[in-house]
Order: structure tokens, then C-alpha cells, then sequence
């Protein structure tokens, strides 16, 4: 199964941290490029084969440090040429991903233990699968509703009133429908394709499922964030 890595957000509000005049993926953690960790962390998952989604202006720099330090893996670059969402930003690798499902994190998003462990991916046949971790503050993210099978109901992006406090977490898998499914989307008011708008095409045919994830997740997306990071990586 490849492992697309959406690395293209400048990252606005980590923007002069620590002199960062580039995108955050490359910021370092803990003296390792953000987008390196990254690939540590997928590759003790269980995964080798890569594609990673660049931005324009610093795609060449991501190349030259990921391949850098990974010459052994199989990794493919693909540049998202405008910040459409997330959903877009894994549009940009359909031309790298033939007919395969396929695991989609999010760069930035790091996680205390591996979500697939004790799970076959042989036995990922169709649908989609998201995770999810219970949070305090379920309305600062995309909100995931649950029947007792684990089979997703509904997922709402920011709610002001959550169904739940299982926040979606930057990690899900989508089997060889996805590319089709993309390109039916529709922007959302902030002119983004989103992956929360993406997910619930599947929930709509009820073919999405949830995992539970235990352990603490962050997302490196401030430099609070990326204290608390460093800290959990020691």
C-alpha cells in the first residue's frame, strides 16, 4: 500500500519561528526536518513505498532533503500547484497512484503509537477507513459520529454543537475509488476541496469505518505544537 504525505502548507503561523522562512515541513524537530520524522514514523508503521505532495516554491529543497536521508525507500514527488484543501493537495498524486488504496496522512500530524497495530491491511477491501481520538475540545476539529460497529454516521468539520468528542486525526485510508470521488467534490465556502467532504461520500454509502486510536497525537501546526512534539520525541 503507498503512503501519500500531504507536505505543501507553508504553515502560516510557524512562519519566522526559530528564523523558519520556508515551509514547515522542513522545520526541524528536534535538530530532524519535520518531513523526515515523518517518514520515520510511517516507515515503523510498516510502510517504504511514498508519495510525497510539495508546494511550488520549496519542492526541489523537500526533495533534496528527504532523498537525502532516504535513497533506500521508493518515493515519488508530486507539487499541489495552489492551496486548494486537502482533498486536492492527495488529488496531485493520482498520476502516482495506480488503482492502489492507499494510506493519506497529514505531514504534520504525529502520533505516540502505530493505529495499525493488531490490524491485518490485507483486510482492507473497500471503503474508507478514518481515526479518531477522543479530545476535550471536539469543536476546534472535525467531529466524527460513530454506531456501536464503528461504522461512521456522520462527520462534521468544526461543529458548534459535536455529536461527539472524537476528533478526526490526520491519518486515513481509501481504497481505489478515491481519485473518482475527488473529482465530484465541490468547494466549500472558503473555496477549499475538503477531506472532511471526501470522507462523507463514503459514510454516504455507508462504506466508512473508524479506528480508535490511543496514545497522545499532535499536530505540529503551531510552536506550542512543536515544543509539545519535541518533548513527546525526547
Amino acid at each position: 500500500m503507498k503512503c501519500v504525505i500531504a507536505a505543501g502548507g507553508l504553515g502560516t503561523r510557524l512562519q519566522n519561528f526559530r528564523d523558519n522562512r520556508s515551509t514547515k515541513i522542513l522545520l526541524e524537530v528536534n535538530g530532524t526536518p519535520m518531513i523526515n520524522h515523518q517518514i520515520k514514523q510511517l516507515n515503523n508503521w510498516g510502510f517504504e513505498n511514498f508519495v510525497i505532495i510539495t508546494n511550488p516554491e520549496f519542492s526541489s529543497i523537500i526533495q533534496d532533503v528527504v532523498l537525502g536521508s532516504f535513497s533506500n525507500f521508493d518515493i515519488g514527488f508530486s507539487i499541489q500547484d495552489e492551496p486548494k484543501g486537502i482533498s486536492h493537495a492527495l488529488q496531485q498524486a493520482e498520476n502516482l497512484v495506480k488503482n492502489e488504496k492507499l494510506l493519506f496522512v497529514l505531514g504534520d500530524n504525529f502520533f505516540e503509537n502505530n493505529p495499525f497495530k493488531g490490524f491485518d491491511l490485507n483486510e482492507f477491501q473497500s471503503g474508507a477507513f478514518i481515526f479518531t481520538k477522543i479530545v476535550e475540545n471536539p469543536q476546534e476539529f472535525g467531529v466524527a459520529e460513530m454506531d456501536h460497529d464503528g461504522n461512521v454516521i456522520s462527520i462534521e468539520e468544526k461543529p458548534d454543537m459535536p455529536k461527539s468528542n472524537d476528533a478526526v486525526v490526520g491519518a486515513y485510508m481509501f481504497d481505489e475509488s478515491v481519485f473518482e470521488k475527488i473529482s465530484i467534490l465541490q468547494p466549500s465556502k472558503r473555496g477549499e476541496y475538503e477531506i472532511t467532504d471526501l470522507c462523507n461520500l463514503y459514510v454516504n454509502e455507508k462504506n466508512c469505518k473508524n479506528f480508535s486510536i490511543d496514545g497522545w497525537w499532535i499536530d505540529a501546526g503551531t510552536p506550542e505544537r512543536i515544543i509539545e512534539l519535541e518533548q513527546k520525541l525526547g
